[in-house]
């Protein structure tokens, strides 16, 4: 088990490199001149090339990625083109923003997930099964800003009007210290996670009641409610956990959609204004953190199949 674990471990490590790679190539393509950025365009020559040599902008694109691969190590992100600050500066607090919210919609989607899911594969067939397939479908078939837009209608502007449609923190105020401003985005985010979840927790709950120890448990005459927990549920949460881990990462990629959609001041608003100002920098560190959950969370995910699962506990 040790040995797969860190077999996993070494992967995640190749994985964020590759994308280092990727990301930092990619933004070589965009158009503009940081040094150029920062100083105006009324900018002189020499203070440009002297701010490109104090930016490494004078070097070569191998040299220029691992000066910026050894600064992601010691937690230097570079220079903002738009503020001529640390990128670090930047994104803390917008960092924690994300986060936050993440976290808020992960504690709504997780359970409410997994209890929808052991529901309807405990009433496979029935109308309530019925309900959630279709249900599920359906929202599974929506892109998050359709979802974000049908609730900012319905709670924000046409019908109920009881919650703000975007976010309005006064200035020094914290985002969350007006929760109210938290739910549609969060409700957003859970509710484009949760249909993945509830498929495949229902799947793997509904092959492992059929599965020949479940059927054991009750010819000795263990109570239904003890078969469930007990035997049941432990055994399905391991498969599941890859699609938990694999929707709690696409958070960290879809927080961007819906933070511009609600005005969020997250990483997601700071990562579409870095692009439209051509801020070479943050882009390239927003783009790490995002690939650094995913990998994360993967990992995270891939040890607790292993821990579940005695054939991969046993996997050489």
């Amino acid at each position: 088990m040790a040995k797969l674990i860190l077999k996993r471990l070494l992967v995640s490590v190749f994985i964020l490199l590759a994308v280092s790679v990727v990301v930092f190539a990619a933004t070589l393509l965009l158009p503009g001149d940081p040094a150029r950025a920062i100083l105006g365009q009324q900018a002189t020559e020499e203070r440009i090339a002297a701010l490109q040599a104090e930016l490494n902008l004078d070097r070569s694109p191998v040299e220029r990625y691992f000066l910026w691969l050894g600064g992601l190590f010691v937690g230097n992100f570079g220079t903002s083109s738009a503020t001529g600050g640390p990128v670090t500066d930047l994104l803390g607090e917008r960092i924690t923003a994300s986060l936050v919210l993440m976290l808020c919609a992960a504690l709504i989607a997780v359970p409410v997930g997994l209890a929808i899911g052991i529901f309807s594969a405990l009433h496979r067939g029935k109308r309530a099964d019925q309900a959630v397939t279709w249900g599920t479908l359906t929202l599974a078939a929506l892109p998050e800003f359709v979802i974000g837009i049908a609730l900012v209608t319905l709670f924000a502007t046409s019908v109920f009007r009881i919650l703000p449609a975007v976010t309005m923190s006064p200035p020094g105020q914290q985002v969350w210290e007006i929760p109210t401003q938290l739910i549609l985005p969060t409700l957003t985010l859970a509710l484009v996670v949760i249909p993945y979840i509830i498929r495949m927790m229902r799947a793997t709950m509904a092959e492992v009641m059929d599965s020949g120890f479940v059927e054991m448990a009750r010819l000795k005459g263990v109570p239904e409610r003890r078969v469930i927990l007990r035997h049941a549920v432990p055994h399905a949460i391991g498969p599941v956990a890859q699609v938990v881990a694999i929707q709690l990462a696409w958070l960290a990629g879809g927080v961007v959609v819906v933070e511009y959609l609600f005005r969020y001041p997250g990483i997601g608003q700071a990562l579409i204004d870095a692009v439209t100002y051509r801020d070479v920098q943050v882009v390239q560190a927003i783009s790490i953190i995002i690939a650094a959950v995913y990998v994360v969370v993967n990992l995270l995910a891939d040890i607790v199949g292993i821990l579940a699962n005695p054939k991969l506990r046993s996997a050489s």
